[in-house]
């Protein structure tokens, strides 16, 4: 039987079992109590609270604006939901970076306010000491490497990331940094799907792909891109499994036309 359906509730521990057996992790974002409800009923393993809150829930442009206030409200939502996915939570831009302290206080901000099971940041040598300084207080820290949207204004693009011999080699030493850290599980964006592969392959810890090959342990992708909710973003890596946009679009043009025609309600839907 895998760890996937034996598992009531899915742990750190569960995910680092799975990929012992070699058995793929599932991954999306949420950010609202009813979509969370219905991911988890579907038997998500982890459930992201990611910052691309900022984006799909907030109109910004970037995931830089988007508070810690802000997303422990997402976080306390989704957490109320679920019964058994782990649900880890985004430090926002400006929580923890060039300091361990405000890194461990936004910490554990998140996991009293909103009663998440895990936080995660993005970066490499440059964030370890504040990943060690949260994991003291008991916290779980996921890490994220390659295209790390946070620091978009440095890279200038969202393009690929680590095509080049030295930025490969700065990713499998951060990755390598951000294990022996004590990270429980590791991002690896939109990069080569062979660097992400050599990743996994040294990694005793699981390595979560979004745009970065099959050969990792597990995928996470945004609900909103995956379910077809936005349309203005479609990288190659995205595989859009509804148009819920033009269902939902469609849906509402109905009932906008059959209340002007007096059609909504009928007899049988009145008191």
């Amino acid at each position: 039987m895998s760890v996937h359906k034996e598992a009531k509730k899915v742990t750190t521990h569960t995910l680092v079992e799975m990929k012992m057996r070699g058995e793929k992790i599932s991954m999306l974002t949420a950010y609202d109590y009813s979509m969370a409800k219905i991911f988890d009923a579907a038997k998500i393993d982890v459930l992201l609270v990611g910052d691309s809150a900022s984006n799909v829930m907030h109109g910004h442009e970037t995931t830089l604006p988007i508070t810690l206030d802000e997303m422990i409200s997402h976080a306390a939502a989704v957490i109320k939901a679920v019964d058994r996915a782990l649900v880890v939570v985004d430090l926002p831009f400006g929580s923890y970076q060039g300091n361990s302290k405000a890194a461990l206080n936004s910490s554990i901000r998140i996991m009293k306010e909103a009663e998440a099971h895990a936080v995660k940041l993005e970066g490499g040598a440059e964030v370890v000491d504040s990943i060690a300084r949260i994991l003291s207080a008991g916290i779980p820290v996921m890490g994220h490497l390659g295209l790390t949207p946070q620091s978009i204004y440095k890279f200038g693009t969202y393009e690929v990331r680590a095509k080049e011999e030295a930025e490969a080699d700065k990713l499998l030493s951060d990755a390598k940094l951000l294990e022996e850290a004590g990270c429980f599980a590791i991002v690896l964006e939109k990069i080569p799907s062979a660097l992400a592969h050599l990743v996994a392959q040294h990694a005793k810890i699981p390595i979560i792909g979004i745009g970065a090959g099959s050969e990792v342990d597990g995928q996470v992708l945004v609900s909103h891109d995956m379910l077809g909710i936005n349309k203005d973003f479609s990288p190659k890596f995205l595989r859009r499994y509804l148009n819920l946009y033009d269902t939902i679009k469609g849906a509402v043009e109905q009932y906008v036309a059959d209340v002007k025609a007096v059609d909504f309600p009928n007899q049988k839907e009145q008191y």
